[in-house]
């Protein structure tokens, strides 16, 4: 009798499959986190150089802070914020690559920081920001709690001899 190659063992991996997917999507919405933070930021100092009166509050409070001291410099502030928002924002953007892949160090650096960075805002008695980076911080965090399970699932789903690919 023929075998239609659906047994209970192709059952099971279908569903750890579908689980892992679902950790994957797990852990990249909370990293996606990390590239919002840092296009928004952009898009702050932006709308703050050309004279706009209005800011996202998922936004990098430091980079405000660079924007302020860059204008009170003029024009050749300007370069400065450039540099320096960049670098912040680069890192950000580091964060998201890195957390994206399942790297747990990515989340916890990026949730430090961006935590470190809460606290600026609550200096600035910024509290719609304030309030939002730690709805933000919740968000991430979930995306860093499924690091462990999709690495199982992974584990779980590699074939027997397969050789260990470094993360």
């Amino acid at each position: 009798m023929a075998s239609s190659g659906l047994g209970v063992s192709s059952i099971a991996n279908s569903d750890l499959s579908t689980q892992k997917l679902r950790a994957e999507q797990v852990v990249k919405s909370g990293a996606g986190w990390f590239i919002w933070i840092a296009a928004l930021s952009v898009v702050n100092s932006v709308v703050g150089w050309v004279g706009g009166g209005v800011h996202f509050i998922v936004g990098l409070g430091v980079t405000q802070v660079v924007d302020v001291l860059a204008k009170q410099q003029g024009s050749s502030g300007l370069l400065l914020e450039i540099i320096i928002n960049g670098f912040v924002v680069g890192i950000f953007a580091l964060f998201w690559n890195f957390a994206g892949k399942g790297q747990s160090w990515a989340f916890i650096l990026g949730m430090s920081l961006y935590a470190i960075d809460g606290l600026l805002l609550l200096f600035f008695r910024d509290i719609f920001s304030v309030a939002f980076h730690g709805y933000a911080l919740y968000r991430i965090y979930q995306g860093m709690s499924a690091v462990p399970v999709l690495h199982r699932l992974e584990a779980a789903l590699a074939p027997a001899g397969a050789p260990i690919v470094p993360r």
